[in-house]
C-alpha cells in the first residue's frame, strides 16, 4: 500500500512540475512569444529582490558566476541549471537581493547594484516586505506606495538601459505557513499591482501564488514554504522551474 501511495505522489509531482507548472507560466504570458534563444552570448542576467533572492547569499562574493553569492534558494537552481546546460553563452550572472528590502530601499542601491552591472536580463521579485513590515516593523506603505515606488524604479531602469529585458515575479504569501494570519487578507492588493506593472512594461510575469496554491494540493505549506514567505529547498525548485519556463519568453 505504501509503495503504491509514493507512486501516486511522484506520479502526481511529476505531472505538476511537468504540466501544471507550465500550463501557469504560459497562461499568465501567453501573449508574449517565446524568445529565450535570442539572448546575446555573455549575456549579463540580475537577480534582485528581498530574502527570498537573497537566500543567504555571501555578499563578498559578488563577482559573476561565483557560487557563493548565488545563496542557496532558486537564483542557485536557475544559475546552475543554465551554466550546465548552455556553455556556451558565457553568460554573466549576478545576485543583489538583500533581505528585508522594500522597494525604496531597491531605489536607493539602484546605481550600484543594477545600472552599473548593466544587465540585459533583470529579474525582479519584490513586495512581501512592503506589506509584512506595516504588521510587524510599523512601516506606514500601502499597496499604492508600493505600486508607484516600483514603477519609478522600473521607468528609471528602463531610461537608462532601454533594451533591458524583464522578468517580475509575483510576491506571494503562502497560506498554512507559520507567518501568515488573517491579517495577510489585505496583501492580496499587491499581487494584482505587480502583474498590472509587469504588462505595462512588457515583462515576463511568474504567478509565484497560484503556482504555490496548487503545490498545495500536493504537501502542505511546510514543505513548500515553512513560513509562508521564504521558499524550502522543494519550493525554491519549483520557483526555479516557472522561472525557466519564463526564459523562454523573455
Amino acid at each position: 500500500m505504501s509503495s503504491r501511495r509514493d507512486f501516486i505522489q511522484k506520479t502526481a509531482l511529476a505531472a505538476f512540475t511537468g504540466a501544471v507548472v507550465p500550463n501557469l507560466v504560459k497562461a499568465a504570458n501567453g501573449h508574449l512569444p517565446s524568445t529565450a534563444e535570442t539572448i546575446a552570448t555573455g549575456a549579463t542576467i540580475l537577480f534582485q529582490g528581498d530574502s527570498i533572492t537573497d537566500a543567504g547569499r555571501d555578499r563578498g562574493q559578488y563577482y559573476a558566476n561565483n557560487g557563493g553569492g548565488m545563496g542557496s534558494g532558486y537564483v542557485r537552481h536557475i544559475v546552475t541549471h543554465l551554466l550546465g546546460s548552455m556553455p556556451q553563452k558565457n553568460f554573466r550572472f549576478y545576485n543583489r537581493g538583500i533581505s528585508g528590502h522594500k522597494v525604496f530601499q531597491l531605489a536607493e542601491r539602484w546605481d550600484d547594484d543594477c545600472l552599473q552591472l548593466r544587465p540585459d536580463v533583470l529579474s525582479l521579485l519584490i513586495g512581501v516586505n512592503d506589506f509584512w513590515h506595516t504588521i510587524d516593523y510599523g512601516y506606514k506603505g500601502t499597496v499604492e506606495i508600493y505600486e508607484t515606488d516600483l514603477r519609478k524604479l522600473l521607468e528609471r531602469t528602463k531610461k537608462a538601459l532601454p533594451q533591458v529585458k524583464l522578468i517580475i515575479g509575483e510576491p506571494f504569501a503562502v497560506a498554512g505557513g507559520s507567518a501568515i494570519d488573517e491579517r495577510w487578507e489585505a496583501f492580496a492588493g499587491y499581487r494584482p499591482a505587480a502583474k498590472k506593472i509587469a504588462a505595462d512594461f512588457g515583462a515576463v510575469f511568474l504567478p509565484y501564488q497560484s503556482i504555490f496554491d496548487e503545490a498545495l494540493k500536493l504537501a502542505p505549506a511546510e514543505y513548500w514554504t515553512p513560513d509562508g514567505v521564504h521558499a524550502s529547498m522543494a519550493g525554491s525548485y519549483l520557483m526555479a522551474k516557472a522561472w525557466l519556463e519564463g526564459w523562454k519568453r523573455i
